[in-house]
């Protein structure tokens, strides 16, 4: 598996990041160990987790594995912090108390003396920028955290924090971790040139779209009970009822047809798309069994050919809001053809 630099950071990452949400939920220990064995086999070096997975149990499961197995400096964890983990009313947010009793369970949960990387888990309205950017300074200052990194953020939310960190010293956000797959592009038009232009590493979560790019649906028939899909199948940005659509049906069958003819599963093709992406340091895998990974694994032997990836592209390309993403991107293509 190939290895990249975590972003503008001299940290390398493999290119396929574990992610444990399913750990102590859809996954036991017993389970999620043996995942964890075969990731790290296969050359696995990172590995992502959140304090509230499974309230608390991923980072438990995670844990008592590091602690087994040793010698963890081959390895690079992330968790993340941002959500309720208790009943008081601040039990939740991007203050800087909030915070450091995070990191602090997060640690004794991980069992491990630093966390390589420590993303916010998404924007907190109440909270400054300032407050949380400090809070994070003094964290890698300490050494409680290597890095720190952003999760669900929009373009001038990210901006603000990496211009507020730069313009008073203080170390500065070095990932951001978004949805980003064949069905949801929509980062491209303001966050991905923010991170290219600044030097943040992107860690896409959700690049199978909740298992639409693996082809489990078909159009004739809609997800039941038994899926997570169809428990609630109108609740999510993964749901069944948003993604039902004549735009996600020709991607699927696309990528169904490469598939076919690179020799490769639907999922293989759609995390190569995502992981050669511009930007992107490491594509977050989520699986429940050692089978699930195992096909995962095998994106990293696929290529794709230049007129793959641009049927790709065209086909999976979201419409541009009239405005201003629409209105911009006329007057560039105005500008050109007169260059």
């Amino acid at each position: 598996m190939d290895q990249r630099l975590l972003g503008r950071t001299g940290t390398l990452v493999s290119e396929l990041c574990l992610g444990t949400m399913t750990f102590g939920a859809e996954t036991g220990e017993d389970d999620a160990h043996a995942v964890l064995d075969r990731y790290v086999e296969a050359g696995g070096t990172f590995v992502d987790t959140a304090d509230v997975y499974a309230g608390g149990a991923s980072e438990e499961i995670l844990g008592r594995w590091l602690a087994k197995r040793g010698a963890s400096e081959d390895l690079v964890i992330a968790t993340k912090g941002r959500f309720r983990t208790g009943p008081g009313p601040n039990d939740e947010g991007l203050s800087r108390p909030y915070l450091r009793r995070a990191i602090e369970a997060s640690l004794r949960r991980l069992q491990v003396e630093t966390i390589d990387l420590y993303q916010v888990h998404c924007w907190d309205p109440l909270t400054p920028l300032e407050e949380t950017i400090g809070a994070m300074d003094e964290l890698v200052a300490e050494g409680a955290i290597q890095y720190w990194g952003i999760s669900n953020f929009t373009g001038w939310q990210l901006q603000r924090a990496v211009l507020l960190a730069r313009q008073s010293g203080q170390a500065p956000p070095v990932t951001l971790q978004p949805q980003y797959n064949l069905l949801s592009r929509e980062i491209e038009w303001e966050l991905v040139p923010l991170c290219l232009d600044e030097g943040l590493g992107l860690l896409p979560w959700s690049p199978l779209g909740g298992g639409w790019l693996t082809g489990k649906y078909r159009r004739e028939t809609a997800p039941t009970g038994e899926t997570r899909l169809g428990e609630d199948p109108g609740r999510g940005v993964e749901a069944y009822d948003r993604r039902n659509t004549e735009r996600t049906w020709r991607v699927v069958d696309t990528v169904r047809r490469i598939a076919d003819d690179v020799g490769a599963s639907m999922a293989q093709v759609a995390l190569r798309w995502v992981t050669d992406r511009p930007g992107v340091s490491s594509t977050i895998l989520g699986v429940r069994s050692v089978a699930q990974l195992e096909d995962n694994l095998g994106a990293a032997a696929v290529t794709l050919s230049p007129e793959q990836v641009a049927e790709l592209d065209e086909v999976s390309a979201p419409p541009l809001p009239d405005y201003p993403y629409g209105f911009i991107a006329e007057q560039a293509a105005s500008r050109s053809r007169t260059a």
